[in-house]
């Protein structure tokens, strides 16, 4: 019997993405996008805001590459069971 692979992120049940994690990885990934996104804020705001706007947004891209690469395959969902 071939093994289900194991997501870290679930699929959004309405929608196009991901939402909160389902291992311990996918939040791991969660708190440290987080941590990025806080330290951006502390070093770069109110002197620099280009500066956290592009912090944010690099961030914000490695964690959809994250959730792409280790969650569920993204397709558009209109609710029902389980996201299909």
């Amino acid at each position: 019997m071939p093994m289900q692979p194991r997501y870290w992120f679930a699929a959004k049940r309405y929608g196009w993405g991901w939402g909160l994690p389902l291992r311990w990885e996918g939040w791991v990934t969660l708190c440290v996008f987080l941590t990025l996104v806080a330290i951006a804020g502390v070093k770069s705001m109110p002197q620099r805001p280009m500066l956290f706007v592009l912090l944010v947004s690099i961030a914000t891209a490695l964690l959809v590459l994250v959730c792409y690469l280790k969650g569920e395959p993204p397709k558009w969902r209109w609710g029902g069971k389980y996201g299909a």
